[in-house]
């Protein structure tokens, strides 16, 4: 519990406090510094996730999730067999799981489980715990750089990429598996059954309240599950897959907002290449040397994850851990290696990587894509730009808070995007859905 847990907190403020230096690094002027890393991660434990958990704990205990250090129980079942129930300080893990945006359950089930996620409210707090920090990170960045309009404009990027993705899942789940409609089943919502795709989903929360856990869970990295995602239809996956791949959509502590960052640098660089003019973001410009440290971090990520995928395909006896052939199984592995390097950690379960192959790749996913890409070449950005001098705006300046600007960020993520990771959603969750409107799969 001790070991576990701390890791969670000290994970989480580490992000924080990488995300609060490059703010620094933007809000300053001729600094050369950004910040004490130590100051700002004990402030990021002390000051904001030891008492939101601390009051999360207590509404968990409240509402029937465990927090005892007693050992495991024996119960007798109805039917008279005997039954060992794992208990513990299930609370206390609970809540920085969300609130940290780090994922790893108490129990195998995760967030599944009764004893994780009880009832509910316990889902929709573990929802809105998910979505707490980051999105009011925009606001401090606001803030910090004294352009509280830039802060929202963030905001409303993160925002419309999370309803768009949210839009694609909830359909796509409520319609249901169109064979199991032709072949006379009922799938449709109805005041007695919630109808749609409800394999490896909870009754007690549905299809809305799922739709909107899996879509929060890729979102902000955090790797919780409340439903089997090997059990979401094709799109459904597509929604997920394709927000890890961003990155982008809220993202984890301090890292989503650098990465927003990151592709507001890319936006400002690309509308001054067509107006023949140097580039600038907040009163600093972007030059040559930050424009390659973006495109280092920009290109780290996918990089990581498309080489590793193509390893695994030409390794020897890799593919023996797909239990799903065809177009699936290639999603379950996309799955696995973007969950990895995007510091999410939930899976397509259908695959099995406890193999000493897998768990070496994976494991150095980890570790480059949360360092690699994006947290070192963006604090390189930051410390380049806190020494830079601030530059009055002229009439060619680019105003960056702006809806204008705000639409131009949100075309740039896609775009992007689209180019760096449509081959590979194409040959999996993309012509999964195809094969499914063919009817040549279950």
């Amino acid at each position: 519990m001790v070991m576990i847990t701390s890791l969670m907190f000290t994970s989480s403020a580490t992000g924080l406090a990488a995300g609060v230096a490059v703010i620094r690094g933007l809000s300053q002027s001729g600094a050369n510094n950004l910040g004490n890393f130590w100051v700002d991660l004990t402030r990021g434990i002390y000051r904001l996730f030891l008492p939101i958990c601390l009051i999360l704990s207590l509404v968990y205990v409240w509402q029937g999730i465990p927090q005892t250090l007693e050992p495991a129980i024996t119960a007798t079942t109805l039917e008279g067999a005997t039954q060992t129930i794992a208990r513990g300080p299930v609370a206390s893990l609970e809540s920085i799981k969300q609130v940290g945006t780090n994922g790893g359950g108490f129990f195998n089930q995760n967030s599944a489980h009764p004893f994780e996620n009880p009832t509910p409210l316990t889902n929709t707090l573990e929802i809105l715990s998910m979505l707490l920090i980051v999105p009011a990170l925009t606001y401090t960045f606001g803030t910090m750089v004294k352009a509280r309009r830039q802060g929202w404009v963030f905001f409303g990027v993160f925002t419309a990429l999370f309803i768009g993705f949210l839009v694609i899942v909830f359909p796509a789940e409520q319609i249901g598996n169109p064979l199991l409609t032709n072949l006379g089943i009922d799938q449709s919502l109805t005041a007695d059954q919630s109808g749609g795709n409800f394999e490896g989903k909870e009754v007690r929360f549905g299809i809305a309240q799922t739709s909107l856990f899996v879509t929060a869970t890729t979102a902000a990295t955090t790797g919780s599950v409340d439903a089997m995602h090997d059990s979401l239809t094709p799109m459904g996956g597509f929604a997920a897959l394709s927000e890890m791949l961003l990155n982008v959509v809220f993202g984890g502590k301090g890292v989503g907002l650098i990465t927003l960052i990151m592709y507001a640098a890319v936006t400002v660089f690309l509308v001054g290449l067509m107006v023949g003019r140097t580039p600038e973001f907040l009163s600093k410009k972007i030059e040559a040397k930050e424009v390659k440290l973006v495109s280092l971090a920009l290109l780290a990520h996918p990089f990581l994850i498309l080489i590793g995928v193509g390893v695994a395909l030409v390794w020897p006896k890799a593919l023996d851990s797909l239990n799903n052939p065809d177009a699936h199984g290639f999603s379950e592995l996309l799955y696995a290696f973007t969950s990895a390097t995007a510091n999410n950690g939930s899976a397509f379960a259908g695959i099995n990587a406890n193999t000493i192959f897998y768990n070496s790749i994976l494991g150095l996913g980890i570790i480059f894509g949360r360092f690699l890409a994006p947290l070192l070449p963006m604090l390189a950005v930051a410390g380049s730009l806190a020494v830079k001098p601030k530059v009055p705006k002229t009439t060619g300046t680019m105003s960056t808070n702006t809806v204008f600007f705000g639409v131009l960020l949100l075309a740039s993520i896609l775009i992007v995007g689209g180019l760096t990771f449509f081959p590979a959603l194409a040959l999996g969750p993309i012509a999964e859905q195809f094969e499914l409107a063919a009817g040549k799969i279950f």
